[in-house]
């Protein structure tokens, strides 16, 4: 029998469902799991072992009544560090917050407790999200349970790397400029950024408001489909929560993809692209053809400039978003002589340099005399590539790409060469311009035995025909690899 801890979201609520397993058995599988892996790989900043086994309790006294909640009640899922949870430190991954206690739970947070999850503890991330490798963290690099030797992704490379080790079956991300499915497809696991506005973002501690999308990471589509459900929907506290309907996306898991209208996107392809991640896209293509999917190749010139764009309009969010941090409400508080001394001292010693850059990048975007030439700019290229993607979603239902260039790198290999980071987001930058839905799904491993991620980018509310060619480009992918960790604990598993 399968450890518990390898198990899917599915067949967990399966064993639960039977009585093969209990809420508390699942728990002890997943902190049994990350006894044995975190002291290498770091996914977590806490763990939250007395609220976890109340919760796991909770569920199994729950369940012995028949009162399940539904689908995630007694499932052990792990969140990001940037959510806050009432009565439990959130800190960012930044030194500015550490010892932070919220006094309120996010949205998110809050529908998973209702829905009776167990949240086994919070996630490293890059500081304040700003990252593709997890390396920015004030509490030190989370590795990749495929190789420790090479990063996670970022900047929810703590939570991708804790469902690829089995210390959570599954968990939230956010998603900014491509922070759940990058790490998703360097690491070897499914992850899903909604159309804006159908998950709320109350509570997500804000990197770049036009951006931010909470999203799960999943050992399947249909996981991430039944995570999405659970906390999808209207929220009155979030201004920018959607107020219709959410798609209904499970009927698609299992209708295949005859005449599904599939478009290659020409500019995410070529110098750069390793040839096995190329390979890769090339096969899962001509199979989805092979399907009977309609395939041809699209241009989208904007998606050339996106990675530009995106690095004006989210430091200049940045430089307005951070500016609460300032020692004074929460968080690190330097002293001072002045007012002013303090405010710039713990600003000096709590954030980290990618969080310094980006503030400084941001202010300078939105500075007199440069406002238009630079931000001003950058929101024409936004509007232009959101007109350019409506219009080639009339010609095809979905998009396909790589989800990351490469695979998994070595730890330190561009912590000095930022511009050389900031490439490792050009393919799932487009999709949070336009505020549309993606999801990267594993299709397979390089050479060296790392995971390699396919995207698919719907429409917005396009969850529907999305889940459909994931599903798809799951069953044809058939990964069902294990991380060199797993392998390598043997009989201690």
């Amino acid at each position: 029998m399968a450890d518990l801890a390898d198990l899917t979201v599915a067949t967990a609520g399966e064993r639960l469902a039977t009585g093969e397993a209990s809420a508390a058995d699942l728990l002890d599988a997943v902190i049994r799991r990350a006894s044995l892996t975190e002291a290498e790989l770091h996914c977590y900043v806490t763990i939250d072992h007395d609220g976890a086994r109340r919760a796991a309790e909770e569920s199994d006294h729950r369940r012995s009544r028949s009162e399940s909640r539904g689908p995630l009640d007694g499932i052990p899922l792990a969140l990001k560090d940037n959510f806050c949870t009432r009565g439990l430190e959130t800190t960012c991954s930044s030194q500015i917050l550490s010892g932070y206690r919220p006094p309120y739970d996010s949205t998110v947070v809050a529908r998973l407790r209702d829905g009776g999850a167990v949240i086994v503890g919070k996630t490293n991330l890059d500081e304040f999200a700003m990252g593709s490798s997890t390396e920015n963290s004030a509490f030190g690099p989370t590795r990749n349970p495929w190789n420790p030797e090479r990063v996670p992704g970022g900047s929810s490379g703590g939570s991708a790397a804790a469902v690829a080790a089995g210390s959570a079956l599954a968990a939230f991300g956010s998603d900014t400029g491509g922070s759940i499915r990058q790490p998703a497809a360097l690491c070897g696991v499914v992850g899903f950024k909604p159309t804006y506005g159908l998950v709320s973002r109350f509570g997500l501690v804000a990197f770049s408001s036009s951006f931010d999308q909470i999203g799960p990471l999943a050992r399947s589509v249909a996981d991430a489909l039944t995570l999405f459900e659970a906390v999808a929907g209207h929220d009155p506290l979030d201004a920018t929560s959607y107020p219709g309907t959410v798609p209904e996306a499970r009927p698609s898991l299992e209708t295949g993809v005859k005449d599904v209208r599939i478009g290659l996107v020409r500019e995410l392809s070529g110098e750069g692209y390793e040839p096995a991640v190329t390979a890769a896209t090339n096969d899962m293509v001509a199979q989805l053809e092979a399907s009977g999917a309609i395939v041809s190749e699209v241009s989208l010139p904007s998606f050339a400039i996106a990675l530009s764009a995106y690095y004006l309009i989210a430091p200049a969010e940045v430089s307005a978003n951070l500016a609460r941090f300032d020692g004074v409400r929460y968080g690190l508080r330097v002293t001072g002589e002045t007012v002013e001394e303090m405010m710039a001292r713990t600003r000096a010693e709590g954030f980290g340099p990618e969080a310094t850059r980006r503030i400084l990048l941001g202010t300078y975007a939105l500075s007199a005399g440069y406002y238009d030439a630079f931000y001003g700019q950058a929101q024409r290229v936004r509007t232009k590539l959101i007109n350019e993607l409506a219009n080639v979603f009339e010609q095809v239902d979905v998009l396909v790409s790589p989800a990351s260039p490469t695979t998994a790198f070595e730890l330190g290999a561009k912590t000095q060469d930022p511009l050389a980071m900031y490439l490792t987001d050009v393919c799932t930058i487009p999709a949070n311009l336009a505020g549309t839905p993606a999801i990267s799904i594993p299709v397979g491993l390089d050479a060296d035995g790392l995971p390699i991620g396919f995207q698919v980018m719907g429409p917005a509310l396009g969850e529907a025909r999305l889940f459909q060619v994931a599903a798809e480009v799951e069953r044809l992918a058939t990964f069902d690899h294990r991380p060199e960790i797993l392998a390598a604990a043997g009989d201690r598993l």
